[in-house]
């Protein structure tokens, strides 16, 4: 991966264009953020505390992709629910842009276990967790949303199990996989269908620490060889609903006797189709987390 260039927070001054979505309700943002993320080289939201609605914002070389980009955001908004929002776009430097994001990541500590910490906080102390290091500008699926959260919660619940074999689809910024390689010294598949994600993936294990066991690949969920061909004691996909519901027979068929599987990126209203989605599957709930309108799903297979 030595071809890759540089992280964003890293590269020599080129035209950047800001693109930026307003007043968008939460159950829309992974919708829109999937949409920035087909020509944006970083994705980031913010939470307005006044009118409960969020801001999402994407960092891309001045015009790449419109076409691409219409195309994602009509997509967005149908599976959304909402009219189509407005979409500003204004020049910008990446070092502004980077300087925002970092004051809207502060270090957030996540159930008992775990310790999400920014680059730009340097405090050595660890209060006895798992520190998990991003960088700002790299940090789409940083722990601040609620469906990460929810995920972690579930994995410190299960991770007494001691599950081998594990499987991060759709790591994005590969915050699961870290969390499993570093509290259990386990080797993790962390799979994306996005180029921009498999390297932030693969640089955010390095910046842990833990890049012999993070193996990050590029992979159409279940499609590809690499994913197919093994069989997980524990899958983590944070996702959406519909995905994960078409999605549910193949999870099935690659999940371990007694392995687990921890579904998330779905609202709460939505928890029942997913649920019912894996059940015909011969898959049990064995917990649920609820994160304000976010469902976390922890799932099980027979023996």
């Amino acid at each position: 991966m030595s071809d890759w260039p540089t992280p964003l927070s890293r590269r020599r001054a080129e035209p950047l264009e800001l693109l930026s979505i307003e007043h968008l309700p939460e159950e829309a943002v992974p919708a829109f953020e999937a949409a920035l993320q087909t020509v944006c080289v970083a994705v980031a939201y913010f939470r307005d505390e006044p009118t409960d609605t969020w801001r999402i914002e994407g960092l891309r070389e001045a015009g790449a992709g419109d076409d691409e980009l219409t195309g994602a955001l009509a997509l967005a908004a149908a599976v959304a629910g909402i009219e189509p929002p407005a979409l500003s776009a204004e020049p910008i430097e990446a070092e502004g842009w980077l300087a925002r994001t970092v004051q809207s990541f502060p270090e957030a500590p996540i159930g008992r276990r775990f310790l999400v910490r920014p680059t730009h906080v340097s405090d050595p102390v660890a209060y006895g967790r798992v520190v998990l290091r991003l960088d700002a500008g790299l940090a789409f699926g940083s722990g601040e949303h609620a469906s990460t959260q929810g995920c972690l919660q579930a994995f410190e619940a299960i991770a007494h199990r001691r599950p081998r074999r594990i499987l991060d689809l759709g790591t994005g910024s590969a915050i699961l996989a870290i969390a499993a390689a570093k509290l259990l010294h386990r080797p993790v598949l962390a799979t994306d269908i996005e180029p921009w994600s498999v390297r932030v993936a693969h640089e955010n294990a390095v910046l842990n620490g833990v890049q012999r066991l993070v193996s990050a690949r590029l992979a159409d969920g279940w499609r590809h060889p690499v994913v197919r061909n093994g069989r997980y004691d524990l899958v983590f996909a944070n996702i959406l609903a519909r995905p994960l519901c078409a999605m549910a027979r193949d999870l099935a068929d690659h999940l371990a006797p007694q392995g687990t599987a921890i579904l998330a990126g779905l609202l709460g209203t939505q928890a029942r189709m997913v649920l019912a989605a894996h059940r015909r599957q011969g898959l049990r709930l064995e917990r649920r987390i609820d994160v304000g309108p976010w469902t976390t799903l922890v799932l099980r297979r027979g023996g």
